[in-house]
């Protein structure tokens, strides 16, 4: 009996199919600077408007919030998760978006799957003016097993040098303002999995405190900070993304060595969603706060003499802590009075 490739699991007929969906797709999150996208071997793309740019670059994935979609077979928002979450990254440092690659891995390729993913890194990428420049399908048989897939995504943007925000202007005394998370953006699945799992009937499930399904919840997508922030740029001394470790291990990222950050919760909403992790998991407050976003996605720091401009210019933003000296070991204190009255070690 002859070997084949299709005999081993890999559908190169389902592959090219979903090259050409993936291409025109990637036309509407196109811009005049891409020279050569989807479909050569390279992308190419001419960097134009900078004297002294620098590229600024992150790499990144969904993470297990793609069971969740598996699980409720609802793939269009995955891919607005990972561009989000990317460009928010690079932001931190002043970036701006300008081209995107992502990286699509399947036991078996699905058309429609890969066609539902990439229409939202598509949207995502408009959205934010960063181009859908290429990427990668692999059909990996053995590796990916039923409907599970991986999906990463590679971002590269530029900024003046003299432009450049990582905080080093931050002193004791600064405001943090703290801009609303969507909900679990793509941190803290693998808790949340093991809280609730991952059937249909648990993710279908409603619930009146969320107003909707615990899976609609769940696939809240990741929100987009770049627009709403990049007018206001001069305003910031300094950003921190509130990804995973949450404001534990992402604020101290933005700081200059000796100093801290200390937040009062009373001055925003931790959301329903994350209440009703704690209550069901017993999750204590002190994890709560280290592996989840708790309702915060960007903190962003600025001077005191720039907080009311900042909050009135930019939707949803609170003053939520503030920057102080260091004392001990400590980098992030959280006055959790106002969340809940839980024994934190």
């Amino acid at each position: 009996m002859k070997s084949t490739y299709a005999a081993a699991g890999v559908d190169t007929d389902s592959s090219a199919r979903i090259k050409k969906i993936i291409a025109n797709l990637a036309k509407t999150a196109s811009r005049p600077e891409v020279l050569s996208g989807v479909g050569f071997f390279g992308g190419m793309f001419e960097l134009k408007g900078y004297r002294r740019p620098v590229l600024v670059s992150s790499v990144d994935g969904v993470g297990t919030k793609l069971k969740i979609a598996a699980g409720l077979n609802k793939h269009d928002t995955v891919g607005i998760d990972i561009v989000n979450h990317s460009v928010n990254d690079i932001f931190t440092g002043g970036a701006d978006p300008l081209f995107f690659l992502d990286y699509i891995a399947m036991g078996k390729l699905v058309p429609e799957t890969v066609a539902a993913i990439v229409s939202g890194l598509a949207k995502a990428c408009k959205d934010a003016g960063c181009a859908l420049i290429g990427g990668e399908t692999a059909e990996m048989p053995g590796v990916y097993r039923g409907n599970d897939y991986d999906l990463v995504g590679m971002i590269v943007g530029a900024v003046e040098k003299d432009k450049i925000t990582m905080g080093r202007k931050i002193i004791a005394g600064d405001a943090i303002i703290g801009l609303p998370s969507s909900g679990l953006h793509t941190n803290g699945y693998s808790l949340v999995r093991k809280v609730f799992g991952e059937t249909k009937k648990s993710l279908t499930k409603y619930y009146p405190e969320l107003g909707r399904t615990l899976g609609e919840a769940l696939l809240e997508p990741h929100r987009c900070y770049y627009n709403q922030l990049k007018p206001h740029i001069s305003l910031v001394k300094g950003m921190a993304h509130i990804t995973g470790g949450g404001l534990i291990g992402n604020v101290p990222r933005a700081l200059p060595a000796g100093l801290m950050a200390k937040f009062d919760t009373k001055k925003w909403e931790v959301l329903p969603i994350f209440e009703l992790i704690r209550k069901t998991g017993e999750v204590e407050c002190g994890e709560m706060f280290q592996v989840f976003n708790m309702g915060i996605g960007m903190a962003v720091i600025c001077a005191p003499e720039k907080v009311n401009s900042l909050l009135k210019k930019v939707p949803g933003a609170k003053l939520v802590g503030e920057v102080a000296k260091q004392t001990g070991e400590v980098r992030v204190m959280i006055d959790r009075k106002g969340y809940k009255k839980d024994k934190v070690a």
